[in-house]
């Protein structure tokens, strides 16, 4: 009889594909997949630490999960990812029921953990840096839940030094993975019958520059392009330093790169982008904004923004609303700022108090809610373009629009993965609903 393993997931996009990544390594190992912890022989957290609610969150978990060990004595509970990597030995100590632990570094070592935490030993590899044989990882399969979408990690790390973020530290420097290691896993998954490649970095847009000849990412996006079977091409997380001219000209030239891009700004007044160190100003990003929109007139924007970082003050908060304005985003991830332990922000003085943030927010949130309504409105009547994801009920199915947003139109399962021409009869927020005009193909 197979054993079981159960694995819940903290975080970015980044985290999901490891997850996909751990999935594949432990179905090689024999384990199938289970929705019930309570069954599992495994119990896997995938961990974030960008914010302190999901530290708290994981502790909770940890609390619920160990009632697995009353019922299965030999079943193993693990912890990876961010919050593993920062907390190392001092999670253990705050729950110690944790019998494996390792972080994004040396997810290729989970056979070897799980061997050692079987013969009753605690599991923990928690590494100061990457190891020299941290590609190992590529050369295991991903387990996806999305059969036509796929997430490919092309770099890890980070070498920015923004002063809010765990990320270096976590996720180690910039290392891009090689073009050929690349192209050989979108080529396998187009065999699989995948046909829109997601690509993920913490700084996607820097891939390549660490290389000893370095290679632009604008090249590695001709390159996927040319794979046959590769229908449509996305990228995740960029930086707007990095968003060079030939990377925006290549999104414009490359039919299959999507007319959506996901660009953080995070603060809108340049007092509080310096104390950030992000290393650009709000003149800067609205330019990139402009060459974007020059080369990709209907591009869909999405962005991040920290609301409340330390000193953050009436007139710079409204900085920030007008970035909004300006922009007009179809999407915004906000987050109230956290302090994380050893981040130069965490000790700064002048920190918000959260009736404040919290006040801030709702006018951000109002503002974009109010402009993700008008943006709707804009889509009623058009024909756009869905990839078809999956059936809803008996009578229709769902996707999404190059734009990212979802789409739902009447179906069966054979239009699973087929690209279709769609007409939009009503449009919300967030979905539009749709006629089918015509499959492409």
């Amino acid at each position: 009889m197979s054993k079981k393993f159960f694995i819940k997931t903290f975080g970015c996009q980044m985290n999901f594909n490891d997850s996909e990544r751990i999935k594949g390594i432990l179905r090689t190992l024999g384990y199938e997949p289970t929705d019930n912890w309570q069954e599992a022989d495994l119990i896997l957290l995938n961990t974030c630490t960008i914010r302190e609610k999901p530290d708290q969150k994981v502790l909770s978990h940890l609390g619920e999960y160990r009632k697995v060990k009353e019922k299965n004595p030999k079943a193993l509970i693990a912890v990876a990812g961010c919050l593993a990597q920062r907390s190392g030995w001092e999670l253990v100590q705050r729950a110690p029921v944790i019998d494996i632990m390792f972080s994004s570094f040396n997810m290729h070592q989970l056979p070897e953990l799980i061997n050692q935490a079987q013969a009753g030993y605690k599991a923990i590899a928690i590494l100061e840096k990457p190891p020299e044989d941290e590609d190992k990882v590529w050369e295991f399969p991903t387990e996806r839940d999305n059969p036509y979408c796929a997430y490919v990690t092309i770099i890890k790390g980070c070498d920015k030094n923004c002063t809010y973020c765990v990320v270096p530290k976590t996720r180690g420097r910039e290392r891009s993975r090689s073009m050929e290691s690349i192209l050989e896993e979108v080529k396998r998954l187009v065999d699989d019958g995948v046909r829109e490649i997601h690509l993920l970095g913490q700084n996607v847009t820097a891939w390549g520059k660490d290389f000893e000849k370095p290679i632009p990412f604008s090249e590695l996006l001709y390159q996927v392009s040319k794979v046959e079977g590769v229908e449509r091409i996305r990228f995740t997380t960029g930086h707007p330093k990095d968003l060079t001219d030939d990377i925006i000209e290549a999104m414009a030239d490359i039919p299959q790169v999507c007319n959506a891009l996901h660009l953080p700004f995070q603060a809108g007044s340049d007092r509080i982008l310096t104390l950030m160190d992000r290393g650009y100003t709000k003149e800067f990003y609205l330019e990139r904004i402009q060459k974007l929109r020059e080369h990709i007139p209907d591009i869909a924007m999405s962005t991040d923004i920290i609301v409340g970082f330390p000193t953050e003050t009436e007139e710079d908060f409204e900085e920030t609303l007008d970035v909004v304005r300006k922009v007009r985003f179809e999407q915004i991830f906000s987050f109230k700022f956290s302090p994380r332990p050893g981040t130069p922000a965490a000790d700064m003085e002048g920190q918000i108090p959260d009736e404040v943030k919290t006040e801030r927010m709702k006018r951000l949130l109002d503002l974009q809610k109010q402009i993700m309504s008008e943006i709707a409105k804009s889509y009623e009547g058009t024909v756009q373009e869905v990839l078809v994801e999956e059936t809803k009920g008996e009578d229709q199915v769902i996707g999404r629009t190059t734009t990212n947003k979802w789409a739902t139109l009447k179906g069966d399962k054979g239009l699973l993965g087929k690209l279709v021409k769609v007409k939009v009869l009503k449009a919300s927020p967030f979905n539009l609903d749709c006629e089918l005009l015509e499959v492409i193909r």
